[in-house]
């Protein structure tokens, strides 16, 4: 049996950066996560066994394989020495677990997968999708606390009131476009792991997985909300220009009404 637990920080990683801070200067692409030794925070190749590690994705996902509760919260105060990140922990709420078991057959469920025999892919399959879930569901959350900001906002513009300024709307618009940013390049919940094109049953897991957890339905429902989200915000950025408009009209107005009193008060001071 191997036990998996994944946990989705606040924000991306710079792997990179982090490599060079734990004294092992490489290059990272995109795709590909950073796997340590758990004990020795050394990078891991190749086929790691029973090995106690960790995987740190890009995205902000961590997944711990076969460590116990000690070990993941020593790991993440370590790990705070190096990128501000880790020091979330323990508050942490975007978690998940799961394991992998041998068996006959292969089947998949919500919390366990049994697979036939032993193959480093699985793991490594198990891994990111379960990391994509947690940062998925990260993104969810926040994406409806913007929504629910904006029916606040909805709610007093069907009482005839405007009341957001315009520093408030300007981060509510900057905080739609950055969900819809994670949404899509964060999480890459449309690419598959690359060693899966090769492994027809590592595929299968992957696929089976994502329908499971639902990664391609999530993500649609947090574009679509982001697509809302976004044209909730040019509304309330129209009606904030042509206010602003107004007053810059009645300012006007005003003046040129002070103009005309003091010329008729000069008018009257001269013939007087």
């Amino acid at each position: 049996m191997i036990d998996f637990a994944a946990y989705a920080l606040s924000g991306e990683l710079d792997l990179n950066r982090l490599a060079g801070s734990l004294g092992f200067p490489r290059r990272y692409r995109w795709e590909e996560p950073m796997v340590l030794d758990l004990a020795s925070l050394k990078p891991l190749t190749g086929d790691r066994g029973e090995t106690k590690r960790v995987y740190l994705y890009y995205f902000g996902g961590v997944v711990f394989v076969n460590c116990t509760e000690e070990e993941i919260g020593s790991f993440f105060w370590s790990m705070g020495h190096h990128a501000e990140a880790f020091k979330e922990y323990p508050a942490i709420r975007y978690r998940d677990e799961y394991s992998l078991k041998r068996g006959d057959g292969m089947e998949v469920t919500n919390d366990v997968a049994t697979m036939p025999g032993y193959d480093p892919a699985y793991v490594d399959t198990i891994c990111f999708v379960i990391a994509k879930s947690v940062a998925l569901e990260r993104i969810e959350e926040r994406v409806d606390q913007v929504l629910d900001e904006m029916e606040t906002i909805i709610a007093l513009l069907d009482r005839g009131k405007l009341g957001i300024s315009d520093r408030r709307l300007a981060k509510l618009a900057a905080n739609v476009l950055t969900y819809k940013y994670q949404s899509i390049s964060h999480i890459m919940v449309l690419e598959k792991p690359e060693f899966t094109w090769e492994n027809p049953v590592a595929d299968r897991l992957y696929l089976t997985m994502a329908n499971i957890f639902e990664l391609n339905q999530r993500y649609n429902e947090i574009k679509h909300k982001g697509e809302t989200l976004l044209d909730i915000t040019g509304v309330f950025t129209g009606l904030a220009h042509a206010r602003r408009a107004s007053r810059l009209e009645w300012i006007i107005i005003i003046l040129i009404f002070i103009e005309i009193v003091i010329y008729i008060f000069e008018l009257l001071r001269k013939v007087g």
